[in-house]
């Protein structure tokens, strides 16, 4: 914990699903912590599920030599909010080539919608190749109600 009452959390894991839970457990706690409310907790936990089962499945491609990186980072500015970072280690992609969910010949495709989630239930997010290697998807959260000071605990 930083002296200004922000966090940082980072986690490290080897591609198994069985780590989903735990992360999200930790997420529950930091998006309670930082004031965000049950609905926005429950959709904050949804896009760090998906970005994770992406960095596992399609980023590390269920090799459990690799890792998926996660780190939540907290911070109580004028409107607080909630950072998440997840990084795998695979080849990367380029995330102009994902196809569109919503076109009419992907609507019954049984994946693909990761990210599309992800963007609606985030205020930010941000796909690039990770300097260390690898994806990394950069998530942010802003608890609503924060700037006129209803935010409730």
């Amino acid at each position: 914990m930083t002296a200004n009452g922000d966090q940082i959390v980072r986690l490290e894991f080897t591609s198994a699903f069985e780590m989903l839970d735990f992360v999200q457990l930790v997420s529950d706690h930091i998006a309670r912590g930082i004031g965000l409310d049950e609905d926005s907790s429950h959709w904050v936990g949804v896009a760090i599920r998906e970005s994770v089962i992406n960095a596992i499945k399609h980023g590390n491609r269920n090799d459990s030599s690799k890792h998926v990186f996660v780190e939540f980072e907290t911070a109580t500015t004028d409107v607080p909010e909630l950072t998440i970072r997840v990084r795998d280690q695979g080849e990367g992609f380029d995330p102009e080539t994902v196809a569109d969910p919503l076109a009419p010949e992907n609507l019954l495709k049984s994946s693909g919608r990761g990210i599309f989630l992800i963007r609606n239930f985030m205020d930010d997010v941000q796909l690039q190749r990770a300097p260390q290697g690898g994806m990394e998807i950069r998530m942010v959260k802003r608890v609503q109600g924060a700037a006129d000071g209803s935010v409730q605990a």
